[in-house]
């Protein structure tokens, strides 16, 4: 498996948000997460990148520990995520928001810059076709040289999976990937998982649409009270009577056969 999360607990103070959570992401597959609101999704993600620590249980990554990593180092080892609000910053181009998202340029070092012109050239060029080509492939090319901040809602949410793939990650983790989306740029947003995972890229998607997550994802794993509640392929968790019966006990959520309000997507509660 690329991503392994071993049993992790996390309290905050007397509230128990996560207890013995484990999951898997296998490589090249598409894996959901879903769970009422406050189940303990937003916690987890912030565990699994490095923004929380547990304390309890252990994370690994393609074999590697990485629960007490800082967010950058787990980052650089290829797991990269998007938020659920987009964090590019507004009075940046497009482009310019795309070539921040390239890892490990040489360019950045002003010793380096001076010392090997030829080689940051070549770089660069470089990240700017890679810029264009992803650019292309979310259909976003012809906002190129926009500021960000002129965007709409699903562009921006595009715009920042195409930065993430900026930095050839080895697992891309979707936090609400069309939470808020207008229904057209959902069906693009769709579209280019799709096609990335036709390519072979990885992902882990928090999502309460369950249109979505019944199109896309292979397995699928559901939180409730911070716990595990179910785990396995989509089409046999989402038609399990416990799982439903979660969503309505969450406080009139739609059931998962069909797709929640995405307005209470837009906040979670830190558990």
């Amino acid at each position: 498996m690329l991503l392994e999360v071993d049993k992790v607990s996390r309290h905050f103070g007397g509230l128990q948000a996560l207890r013995e959570v484990s999951l898997t992401a296998e490589e090249g597959r598409i894996t959901g997460l879903i769970g009422p609101n406050g189940s303990g999704k937003t916690t987890l993600v912030h565990i699994i990148s490095g923004f929380l620590r547990p304390h309890a249980g252990n994370i690994r990554f393609d074999g590697r520990p990485i629960h007490n990593l800082p967010p950058f180092r787990i980052a650089r080892l290829g797991l990269c995520r998007t938020f659920q609000i987009t964090l590019n910053p507004q009075r940046m181009t497009v482009m310019e928001n795309m070539l921040l998202g390239a890892r490990q340029q040489r360019g950045e070092s002003v010793l380096a810059s001076l010392l090997y012109r030829r080689q940051v050239n070549r770089e660069e060029h470089e990240n700017l076709e890679r810029a264009w080509h992803l650019l292309s492939m979310v259909k976003l090319q012809d906002h190129a040289n926009a500021l960000a901040g002129g965007l709409s809602g699903g562009q921006k949410k595009l715009l920042a999976l195409a930065q993430v793939l900026m930095a050839r990650p080895r697992l891309i983790l979707l936090d609400e990937p069309v939470a808020g989306v207008n229904p057209r740029l959902i069906d693009d947003i769709v579209d280019v998982i799709k096609t990335l995972r036709q390519q072979g890229e990885t992902f882990l998607i928090i999502e309460h649409n369950m249109a979505v997550i019944r199109e896309l994802c292979d397995t699928l794993c559901v939180l409730d009270m911070g716990q595990v509640l179910a785990e396995g392929p989509v089409g046999d968790v989402l038609d399990r009577e416990d799982v439903l019966r979660a969503y309505i006990a969450a406080g009139g959520q739609t059931g998962p056969a069909t797709t929640p309000d995405a307005a209470s997507s837009s906040q979670e509660a830190p558990a």
